[in-house]
């Protein structure tokens, strides 16, 4: 990455759809310390397909969390269910209102995967779109059907800007 593309110097002239607000009257060095320490930590740091390097808008992505079945969205889960299913144990438990044993088979052979789309605009605000989805530790281990929606629930914005400052290693 070149140093106009790990310090971008435009930031976004307004907050596009389907971000969350994580700081208000934040500061460009601020979205430099995230960009930097992902970087540290591994992480993969890209520009977002159609913008100049110059635009301070970056997806960071590579960090996973492991025995994350807190954060399954069971609500959705079980509106699927209604439609039809794949009998599994786990599954049935579910169904009868006990999401542990589903939340146990999670932990055990899957991770949630965080990449986050991070941004500072023009108003001084850091603001992230969140991309979460649960993925396989090894595919084919688990006993779950294939094709079952594992989503991640909604997080709140505390919630959101501690697992991207996790990622960064800033937190």
């Amino acid at each position: 990455m070149t140093a106009s593309a790990e310090r971008p110097t435009r930031p976004l002239a307004a907050k596009p759809g389907g971000y969350v607000e994580l700081a208000r009257y934040s500061s460009l060095s601020r979205f430099w310390a995230l960009l930097g320490g992902a970087q540290r930590e591994g992480r993969r740091v890209s520009g977002v397909r159609g913008d100049p390097p110059e635009v301070c808008r970056r997806r960071i992505a590579g960090y996973t969390l492991p025995n994350a079945s807190i954060f399954l969205d069971t609500s959705r889960l079980l509106k699927e269910l209604e439609d039809g299913f794949e009998p599994h144990p786990a599954l049935m438990d579910l169904l009868s209102g006990d999401p542990f044993p589903l939340r146990a088979e999670l932990n055990a052979h899957f991770e949630l995967r965080a990449d986050f789309v991070v941004a500072f605009t023009a108003r001084r605000d850091l603001i992230a779109r969140p991309e979460f989805r649960f993925v396989p530790i090894v595919q084919g281990l688990s006993s779950l059907p294939d094709g079952l929606p594992l989503d991640a629930r909604r997080l709140g914005r505390d919630e959101l800007h501690l697992l991207l400052q996790r990622a960064c290693g800033v937190a």
